[in-house]
């Protein structure tokens, strides 16, 4: 039997079915309402009430709502929930309307689109993402729907890597096209990430970018469109991240290094970002996040990045009073977007022109600091003098939030808004005369004059008092509890005069505001070009003040791969501690000797030392000093981690799973002119086990990539390998026993550690006694007993030697599992791929 519903629910029910996949916010009234099972879960996750109404069926349906002028809230729970909720306004004038008012969604609000509201960091960008196979991996388009920014590049391998990459640049949402959503929706959901589909795709123009990548581009600007609803006018071209004009740090390795986001804690609290951000503006503390993801890998920017924080570092005052200045400079690239979509108001207006204000001082410090770098920067910003002067002109000192409240638009800006300001103000000097007309007439002192929107104004005089008054001259209004309410023949001619003068000047003063809302879109691109050289300035001059507070220096450069760091320091650990109990270590790679094995006891600081050379790697390349006294650089491609030994629990891995997974894209990617870290590879399976691949992945290093590498590890039976792989230095971190306790030296030296402490550092856990006294009685027993096995470094194997699987002549069919296992790719392979190869020659073997 067919439902029957009233004609109100039967147009919510048309408009629902367009937009399954989200929460209808119904516009009636005063309030949004949601019915059905929208109703049923949005008032579990919102925690509200539900209720029920008649909808011309036999049986109520369920039904929440939440008040109109608050609903921003209630959405911002929802989105950042990771669901949709589409915006239904009435369209139509209740007043016009022939049967059930039109309505239609005006904007679908998604995690990737949010641009307001308290959950929505300034200091971050808040990108939305859009991705399509390409012959080498993904490409993936992004950008800002609050600033404008928009970006495409490329990430080679599979579908993780590519949701790997997009969670490092915090991206809440992703489009695809719907044939993907098999391969992406695992994943996504894993990571918290919104899977939304568009098979459309936008055709435009784009020439600056390679073709492969146009279809991302297109698809996710259909997209916005489709969801928006609006003008997007701020939205800038796309700009193509060339891989090969950057330092590429993987999803794997930006949280390894700690560079954003603490692996502990999650959020900023001992990062490199954490570190460096002294920024002054939320512009440039979102443009320090971008350079963070995206180091430079080119020398002449890197330089001209150098020389900027070197002068500023020279120049104490101008960097004092630039930072001064910039602190009032609000977020130009936010409100740009705000004049594009419409929803700039009077208070934004008043920011954009105070911002502007500055500028002029800041070039005018720039030209006249005495440096030609500085000079140079200042001789490139467009003050934008004509867009303040406009402002100036047009919008009063102090408006209010809301540009329907008046007072938004300054007199003397428009004749016909200055003449209905000035009757409407007459008008109400002349009631307060009338006031103190009637008081000293009557002799009642409380007598009052007041106004309502239902009976607009009236004499009003309290019921003890009526006796004093003539009432043959007063018309009787309205009768209260306690007082009486009347209104004369002249009252109502000054009220009409007075009510039109503000109404007329209320939507005079809206529609100039929206005339100059449209003016100031002109202004955007200039404005957006302004603000990018403002946050880059911004960043330089944080670069400057962090090395001036924690002694660091200036890099150099060169062509080989050669890496020099003396008295190098971790800046974030150096700066967690007292910074004169850091222990600082040199680091010295050379043509000759690029791969490094260390050794040395947990907690020693094998893995501080690493991190440190790719952090001072990571913060030069970016353009800034860096903690040590002198360092002598290559320019790095790619950095690749494998440090710490978290499991991946989302997605069911183990550590010794993570271990690998990240070692083959380091091994499958790295180039030449890499730079790679390895922490105690193969920790996680048997000693043999993880002994073998751990020199397995050293000589393919050494013999096959040949890349920068820092290999750490406890087994020692591997810093043998100097006699073998001729480009290995061994060397350790150094601790010493005192009273019979270890004391931890933090310095690095050559050569192989010569014991590995471990009971100490149990005994330093505070371990049972009987446990330690028991595994140094066994500690003894073992190192009594005779070696029995093979030193490592006699089974080195040659590049080109196929060691046998079997102990005797093998059979046709284990002789077809070694044909297999030959023909295997296993570097290209994923490792599903891999360990479903390994499981079906396994079987074979068995049979």
């Amino acid at each position: 039997m067919t439902m029957t519903y009233t004609p109100m629910m039967q147009q919510y029910l048309t408009i629902k079915a367009e937009y399954e996949d989200a929460f209808l916010f119904f516009r009636l009234g005063d309030f949004y309402e949601l019915f059905f099972t929208d109703a049923t879960r949005a008032s579990q996750i919102l925690e509200i009430t539900l209720t029920s109404r008649d909808a011309g069926s036999k049986e109520r349906i369920p039904m929440c709502g939440v008040p109109h002028h608050s609903a921003q809230n209630y959405i911002e729970t929802l989105v950042q929930k990771g669901y949709k909720v589409a915006i239904c306004e009435q369209t139509e004038d209740p007043k016009h309307a022939k049967g059930v008012v039109r309505r239609e969604v005006v904007q679908l609000i998604t995690p990737g689109t949010l641009t307001e509201g308290k959950t929505v960091d300034g200091k971050s960008n808040h990108f939305i993402a859009a991705a399509d196979p390409i012959d080498t991996g993904f490409s993936y388009a992004y950008l800002d729907m609050a600033t404008g920014e928009a970006i495409v590049s490329t990430v080679e391998g599979e579908a993780r890597a590519l949701v790997l990459q997009l969670q490092s640049y915090g991206i809440k949402e992703v489009i695809v096209p719907e044939h993907l959503t098999a391969v992406m929706s695992p994943l996504t959901a894993q990571l918290g990430i919104t899977l939304s589909v568009e098979d459309e795709v936008k055709e435009q123009a784009y020439p600056h970018i390679p073709k492969a990548l146009h279809t991302s581009c297109g698809r996710l600007l259909r997209y916005i469109e489709r969801t928006q609803m609006r003008a997007l006018a701020h939205i800038q071209d796309f700009r193509y991240e060339e891989t090969a004009n950057h330092l590429r740090i993987d999803a794997s390795s930006k949280r390894n290094l700690e560079l954003i986001q603490s692996i502990r804690g999650n959020d900023t609290k001992g990062t490199l970002l954490w570190l460096l951000d002294d920024t002054a503006t939320s512009m440039g503390a979102r443009k320090l996040k971008q350079w963070l993801h995206e180091p430079l890998a080119t020398q002449h920017l890197i330089e001209a990045r150098l020389q900027i924080v070197s002068d500023l570092l020279d120049g104490f005052f101008v960097r004092a009073e630039l930072q001064a200045m910039l602190k009032q400079v609000y977020d130009l690239e936010r409100l740009a977007g705000r004049v594009a979509m419409g929803s700039v108001g009077g208070r934004d207006v008043a920011q954009l022109r105070d911002s502007l204000r500055q500028v002029p001082f800041i070039q005018d410090q720039l030209i006249n600091a005495g440096y030609d770098s500085l000079r140079a920067l200042g001789e490139q910003l467009d003050t934008c003098v004509d867009v303040e002067q406009l402002l100036a002109a047009a919008v009063t000192d102090h408006p209010p939030i809301s540009i329907k409240e008046g007072d938004v638009i300054r007199d003397g800006y428009h004749a016909r808004l200055d003449e209905l300001r000035d009757a409407s103000r007459n008008g109400k000097d002349w009631l307060a005369q009338l006031e103190l007309k009637e008081r000293e007439r009557t002799g009642i002192k409380n007598l009052k004059i007041g106004y309502n929107r239902i009976f607009g104004y009236y004499i009003e005089i309290t019921k003890s008092n009526i006796h004093l008054a003539d009432l043959t001259r007063y018309e009787r209004k309205q009768t209260l509890a306690n007082c009486e309410r009347y209104i004369t023949d002249e009252l109502k001619e000054k009220e009409a005069l007075i009510l039109n003068a503000e109404e007329e000047s209320l939507s005079l003063e809206y529609d100039l505001f929206v005339a100059l809302r449209e003016k100031l879109n002109a202004y955007i691109p200039r404005l957006q070009k302004l603000a990018s050289a403002l946050s880059e300035l911004d960043v330089l001059m944080s670069f400057a003040q962090v090395s001036d507070n924690y002694r660091f220096v200036r890099p150099t450069f060169h062509e080989g791969k050669a890496l020099l760091i003396k008295d190098g320091r971790h800046p974030v650990v150096e700066k967690m501690l007292n910074k004169d109990s850091y222990v600082p270590n040199d680091c010295l790679l050379t043509e000759q000797e690029n791969m490094m094995l260390i050794t040395g006891p947990n907690m020693s600081g094998k893995s501080t030392y690493m991190r440190q050379v790719a952090l001072i790697t990571v913060m030069a390349q970016m353009g800034c000093y860096v903690p040590a006294s002198e360092a002598k650089l290559p320019i790095v491609d790619q950095i690749f981690t494998r440090i710490g030994a978290a499991d991946d629990l989302a997605q069911g891995q183990s550590t010794f799973m993570v271990e690998m997974l990240e070692s083959q894209h380091a091994i499958a990617n790295a180039t030449a002119r890499s730079l790679l870290l390895f922490d105690e590879i193969g920790r996680g399976t048997s000693t043999y086990d993880g002994m073998a691949l751990a020199q397995a992945m050293m000589e393919y290093i050494h013999n096959e990539i040949g890349a920068n590498t820092l290999f750490s590890t406890h087994y020692h039976e591997l810093t043998t390998l100097d006699q073998a792989l001729t480009r290995l230095q061994n060397v350790h971190v150094t601790a010493a026993e005192q009273d019979g306790k270890v004391v931890f030296l933090h310095k690095v030296k050559r050569g192989a550690a010569d014991k590995s402490y471990g009971i100490h550092v149990a005994e330093l856990a505070q371990l049972p006694t009987a446990i330690i006294t028991r595994a140094n009685e066994l500690l003894m027993s073992f190192e009594e007993q005779p070696a029995v096995s093979t030193p490592i470094i006699e089974q080195v194997a040659e590049p080109v030697a196929q060691l046998s699987l079997f102990a005797d002549e093998p059979t046709s069919a284990e002789r077809k599992v070694l044909k297999q296992l030959q023909q295997a790719n296993l570097i290209t392979s994923t490792p599903m791929e891999a360990m479903n190869l390994l499981y079906a020659l396994q079987q074979q073997l068995k049979k």
